[in-house]
């Protein structure tokens, strides 16, 4: 049921693409959204894991640097019955990691240098297998692709802005306003509903991914704990990725200015640590 929703959100942001390229430009619009959709399903299939990583800044992390990492993540992906994904590196102070892919055999797990400052061992493998659990559950490629399809949702926008501003007059204003009003409404609605799409598709692979990394490693506190510290530093430190990559990460990352998203795309850290506390108090 959980992959019919998300398969049907995935097709609803789709949709929002073809007819957003409509709504900006009309009919050659339609065609330029039809063609950015297939662009970016295709794409972002056999892709993905390098869009995003490219996105988010990442390189990739030798085991020579990081053993402790390494021992870490193919522990977990033993655990899960998954193939060592690659692992990488993001040089920046804000807390935070995330997994991406098209499928366990080409999945990669990037983690912030600043995750490494603020976690102990026991927490940083709940993290990494919270990671993993992404990995296992296949959620890797529906992210990436919901992260794509928002991307070229935003450069629509971006193209719509654009051609306001430089397209010049026209010598029929009458006629042309109702025109400006629909760039101006789909400017501002179309990157808006892609995030509430993205939203819908993050919550629930978050609660899936928390539930998996309880199960591999058979302790949900340290998961908790991990939680509340990212949490809280995230609130304070931003990271400087890509805003369409956002919703990957673990916990919600405050972007640059201090925006950390009209619409959270990541459930309440509240309501994931009190459903690890339950976990933890049935085992």
């Amino acid at each position: 049921m959980n992959n019919l929703k998300t398969l049907a959100l995935l097709t609803v942001m789709t949709l929002i693409l073809v007819l957003g390229g409509r709504l900006l430009a009309g009919p050659s619009g339609l065609i330029l959204g039809l063609i950015l959709a297939v662009v970016m399903n295709i794409g972002s299939y056999w892709f993905s894991d390098k869009i995003a990583l490219k996105m988010a800044g990442a390189r990739p992390l030798e085991e020579s640097e990081a053993p402790d990492i390494y021992r870490i993540v193919r522990m977990v992906a033993t655990q899960a019955n998954v193939s060592m994904p690659k692992v990488y590196l993001i040089e920046q102070a804000a807390p935070n990691a995330f997994a991406t892919g098209r499928d366990p055999q080409h999945a990669a797990v990037a983690v912030t240098a600043g995750i490494l400052q603020i976690v102990d061992a026991r927490e940083l493998t709940a993290v990494l297998a919270h990671e993993v659990g992404h990995v296992s559950n296949r959620d890797t490629l529906v992210m990436a692709v919901a992260a794509s399809i928002a991307g070229a949702i935003s450069f629509l926008a971006q193209m719509a802005q654009w051609s306001m501003w430089f397209g010049g007059g026209s010598r029929d204003e009458e006629s042309n306003t109702g025109g400006i009003v629909g760039l101006i409404a789909g400017m501002i609605f179309l990157p808006l509903a892609a995030t509430i799409v993205q939203l819908a598709i993050s919550r629930s692979r978050e609660y899936g991914a928390d539930e998996t990394s309880a199960a591999l490693t058979n302790d949900p506190m340290a998961l908790a704990s991990a939680l509340r510290k990212l949490d809280e530093y995230s609130k304070r430190v931003p990271l400087n990725v890509n805003p369409s990559v956002s919703p990957l990460f673990i916990v919600r990352p405050l972007l640059p200015g201090g925006f950390g998203g009209l619409f959270a795309t990541h459930p309440p850290i509240e309501d994931r640590i009190a459903r690890l506390e339950k976990m933890a108090g049935q085992r």
